[in-house]
C-alpha cells in the first residue's frame, strides 16, 4: 500500500486500531506444547537489535536499514512469538516486538511508504495492548496520528482523534518526556484543526512535563528519547503554525544553539524548518544562510522528510531566481530531489 492508497484508507483503518486486540492471547500462549523456548535472553536481543538499527535511522535515514529490520522481525523474531515461555516473559517478548514493529513503521513512513507504516505501527499497538504496556500503546497511537498530521487539512479530523487516544492511553505515565512528547502531537494536530485553545493548552502541559524531567538522561524506551531540543523544535513549528514566527524563531534557535539534537537527521530537518520560518519573517539573507547548512548536514541522508525539505526550499527560491545567492542555492538543493 503506496501513499495513494494510504489516502483513501486512513480514517477507517487508522480510527479501526483503536479497538483493543485480545488482552488475553499471550495467556492463551503460554506453556505451548512442541514450540521453541523463549526466555530473558531473546527478549534482550530484541531490544539490542531494535537499539542498532534505530540509532542508525535516526542518524542516517529510515531508507538504509528498513529491509534488514523487516528480516529479523519475520526470520529471527517471528517464530519466538509463538514459543514456549512463562506469562513474564511473554509480555516482556510481546512489548520488545512492539518496539521493533513501531520502528519498522517509522522506517517505512521515513521513506515515504505511508500504508506500510500504517500497517507496521497497528501492529505495534496490538502487540503493546496485549503485553499490558500503556507507553508503547501510546506511542503507536501517536504514529498514525502523525502521519494524519503530515498529510494536512483533509485529515485534521483522524489526527486529532488518534491524538486524544494517544493522550489518553499514556495517562498511567508519570516520565514528563513521554508525558511531554504525547501532548506535544495533540497539540500539533489541535494546531492543524484550528483549535487554539487546545493547541496552546496542550503546549503549555508538554512544556511543564518537559521542564520537571529535561536534565535526566534519556530512558530505553522511544518516548524516552523526547529530549528538550526535539520537544523545543515541534513547539516552534506549531508556534509557526499558529502564526507566532518570533516565538517560533527563539524556540527553533534553542533548539539547534542551546540544547542540541544529537542526530544528523533531526538537525537538517530542523535548519530546513528554520530557513522556512526567517523567509516568512521576510529575513531572505537568514533563509539562504540556514538553508544553506541544511544541504551540507543533509548529504547522504535517505529521509523523504529531507527530500520533501529539498523540494520545499527549491520551489520557495523559484521566485528569488534574480538573486545571484539564492540561484546558486537553489541549484545545491537540486542533488536532493527524488531522483
Amino acid at each position: 500500500m503506496l501513499r495513494r492508497n494510504f489516502l483513501a484508507a486512513t480514517s477507517a483503518y487508522a480510527l479501526g486500531a483503536l479497538n483493543l486486540p485480545d488482552p488475553e492471547a499471550i495467556t492463551r500462549r503460554v506453556d505451548k506444547a512442541g514450540a521453541v523456548t523463549v526466555g530473558a535472553g531473546e527478549v534482550a536481543a530484541i531490544r539490542q537489535m531494535t537499539k542498532v538499527l534505530g540509532d542508525a535511522a535516526a542518524e542516517i535515514g529510515g531508507g538504509h536499514a528498513r529491509h534488514l529490520a523487516v528480516r529479523y522481525l519475520h526470520d529471527d523474531v517471528g517464530p519466538w512469538l509463538y514459543g514456549h515461555y512463562k506469562e513474564k516473559t511473554g509480555r516482556g517478548l510481546f512489548a520488545a516486538t512492539s518496539e521493533l514493529a513501531h520502528l519498522i513503521g517509522w522506517m517505512s513512513q521515513d521513506e515515504g511508504n505511508e500504508g506500510l507504516a500504517q500497517q507496521y505501527y497497528a501492529h505495534s499497538y496490538r502487540l503493546a495492548t496485549e503485553a499490558s504496556d500503556p507507553e508503547l500503546s501510546a506511542t503507536a497511537l501517536r504514529g498514525m496520528a502523525v502521519q494524519a498530521i503530515d498529510l494536512g487539512p483533509r485529515f485534521h479530523a483522524v489526527a486529532l482523534r488518534l491524538s486524544e487516544r494517544c493522550v489518553e492511553a499514556a495517562k498511567p505515565l508519570s516520565d514528563g518526556r513521554a508525558v511531554s512528547y504525547y501532548q506535544t502531537t495533540l497539540a500539533d494536530a489541535a494546531a492543524l484543526d484550528g483549535d487554539r485553545r487546545l493547541a496552546t493548552t496542550a503546549l503549555a502541559a508538554a512544556q511543564t512535563a518537559m521542564e520537571r524531567t529535561a536534565d535526566a538522561p534519556p530512558g530505553g524506551s522511544w518516548a524516552s528519547h523526547f529530549s528538550i531540543g526535539r520537544w523545543a523544535h515541534h513547539s516552534g513549528m506549531i508556534l509557526a503554525r499558529l502564526g507566532d514566527l518570533d516565538q517560533a524563531t527563539e524556540h527553533l534557535h534553542q533548539a539547534l544553539d542551546i540544547h542540541g539534537l544529537d542526530r544528523r537527521r533531526s538537525r537538517a530537518i530542523v535548519l530546513a524548518d528554520l530557513g522556512q520560518v526567517h523567509l516568512r519573517r521576510g529575513n531572505l539573507d537568514s533563509a539562504l544562510a540556514t538553508w544553506s547548512s541544511f544541504i551540507d548536514c543533509a548529504d547522504g541522508i535517505r529521509s523523504v522528510k529531507i527530500s520533501e525539505a529539498a523540494n520545499d526550499i527549491h520551489v520557495r527560491l523559484d521566485r528569488y531566481a534574480t538573486v545571484p545567492e539564492a540561484a546558486a542555492l537553489r541549484d545545491r538543493a537540486t542533488s536532493l530531489l527524488p531522483k
